[in-house]
């Protein structure tokens, strides 16, 4: 049984998502999965977890796809909207994708690979028409979704999660952050991505909620959407909270007070996916009167670790475990963090909401588990205060300089506090008597930034061997399609 699916039947009358200008209710949600479900199958009993890839915009067509492949027996495979076709067709082969179905607006982007004839192609809006005719009986340990991780420590893997996985991370949401029917929430967030798809759209429809989407992204159609009154939950990365800032600072004052007046009412609005600078979290607190819930999550695992719904929240810290989430800090040297210490330490975690494999690559799933089956995450963190605090990924964000343990989440808070940088990217770069040197990018004016100076300040507020050594000014810093500073192409800007 496909619980979120099945769920759905409770709400049937109730509007389980807007897009396009039109809202669309569950019953009509789960009449157009169960015809695209009957398309897939043609005549088959069940697709047996063959994988089905699709390439459609966020809205209706999306999660009648998704739910449609779910209920024929298939794993969902979400492509990314802004993928170039090379890699739309490395997720296509790699899966071995039986179908792909697609909206005529990414035609150009697929005609190559259609041309080439390497899965079968079929235009989602006309896919599927049969009424009539039984559905298999899908258990919760059949895989369901394969998601593909960012790639940065090489080529993207994909992360398969089955319905108990999806299951598990969904429900620990909605009771920690207290999801209700009431709810409405819109959701800007790309939906290859387990932030988009777990976290906003799928506990929305396990609440009986409704979840909006927008034609395209933009500033002014966001604060629009929020001053309708009809919007109460919001969920975004901290480039999309940085640029509302941006552009709420542009408003006259009078508009500003609307806006403000109208987040005020949210009951809660959330901040994931990289790193919330302290100044970001400080600003949208001035603007809305909210604190940011920050929360940690991986594509192999959901969300693990969270800020209280209700309670203190605490800028730069990512909280405490979910329930049913298993959480301990591991050393280099394979010992355990003690509970009562500050030492710092690789995020471990176990429990149902943790993935299966990556698809095809046994030996790199058995690599990210220890012998007694924790996930090992890659991030490294301490708890202080109650709460965890994340310094940063061991492969990028720890630095190894002079026998000193350095997080360059740490250095590049300190650089955003200073008035002359508007963003900035901190990174570890080889040097032969070091082991690494410091090397920030600042986006700021270089003739405005006086480096000297810079360095001066610096000396006050941290300590001599955590100052950077090399400098570059940048428009923007590279990011991925989350607005996650890409950080291995960082380091090849200093080259």
């Amino acid at each position: 049984m496909i619980e979120l699916v099945d769920r759905a039947q409770e709400f049937a009358d109730r509007t389980a998502v807007v897009s396009n200008g039109q809202k669309h209710s569950y019953r009509e949600l789960l009449d157009a999965s169960a015809r695209i479900a009957r398309g897939l199958l043609a005549g088959r009993e069940d697709l047996n977890e063959a994988r089905i890839a699709f390439l459609v915009p966020p809205g209706f067509t999306y999660v009648a796809l998704q739910w449609g492949i779910w209920r024929a027996g298939g794993i969902a495979v979400p492509l990314c909207t802004k993928h170039p076709t090379p890699s739309l067709r490395y997720v296509i082969e790699d899966t071995a994708a039986e179908h792909v179905l697609y909206t005529g607006e990414f035609l150009d982007q697929l005609a190559p690979l259609i041309e080439e004839n390497i899965s079968s192609f079929a235009r989602a809006e006309t896919f599927g028409s049969a009424t009539d005719g039984p559905l298999p009986d899908i258990s919760s340990d059949r895989r369901a979704m394969i998601l593909y991780t960012s790639g940065t420590t090489g080529k993207p893997k994909g992360v398969v999660t089955t319905h108990d996985n999806i299951r598990a991370q969904i429900v620990a949401l909605v009771n920690a952050w207290e999801w209700s029917a009431d709810d409405r929430i819109l959701n800007i967030l790309p939906l290859h991505h387990v932030h988009g798809i777990i976290n906003v759209l799928s506990c929305a429809l396990w609440s009986g909620a409704s979840c909006e989407f927008l034609p395209r992204f933009g500033e002014e159609a966001i604060f629009e959407r929020f001053l309708s009154g009809e919007i109460n939950v919001f969920m975004a990365v901290p480039t999309i909270y940085f640029k509302l800032i941006g552009h709420y600072d542009s408003l006259p004052a009078h508009e500003q007070r609307k806006i403000s007046a109208a987040l005020s009412d949210f009951r809660l609005m959330v901040s994931g996916s990289a790193a919330l600078p302290v100044s970001v979290l400080e600003r949208w607190r001035e603007i809305s009167g909210h604190t940011l819930l920050e929360r940690y999550g991986m594509t192999e695992m959901g969300m693990a670790i969270s800020n209280p719904y209700r309670g203190e929240r605490k800028p730069g810290h990512i909280g405490q475990p979910l329930d049913g989430v298993h959480v301990r800090l591991v050393t280099e040297a394979g010992t355990q963090v003690p509970a009562n210490s500050v030492e710092s330490g690789e995020i471990q975690v176990r429990g149902n909401n943790v993935f299966r494999e990556y698809w095809g690559r046994p030996e790199a799933t058995a690599r990210e588990f220890t012998e007694d089956g924790w996930f090992r995450t890659g991030d490294i963190a301490v708890f202080e205060g109650g709460a965890y605090r994340i310094l940063g990924r061991n492969s990028v964000d720890i630095i190894k300089s002079g026998g000193y343990k350095i997080s360059a989440l740490e250095i590049e808070e300190v650089l955003r506090t200073h008035p002359l940088i508007r963003e900035c990217g901190v990174v570890g770069l080889p040097d032969d008597e070091w082991g690494e040197i410091i090397g920030a990018s600042l986006i700021a004016d270089p003739a405005a930034v006086n480096l000297e100076e810079l360095a001066a300040w610096l000396r006050e507020r941290l300590p001599g061997y955590k100052l950077p050594r090399r400098y570059i000014f940048q428009d923007d810093l590279p990011r991925n399609v989350m607005g996650k500073v890409t950080k291995q192409e960082l380091k090849r800007a200093f080259a």
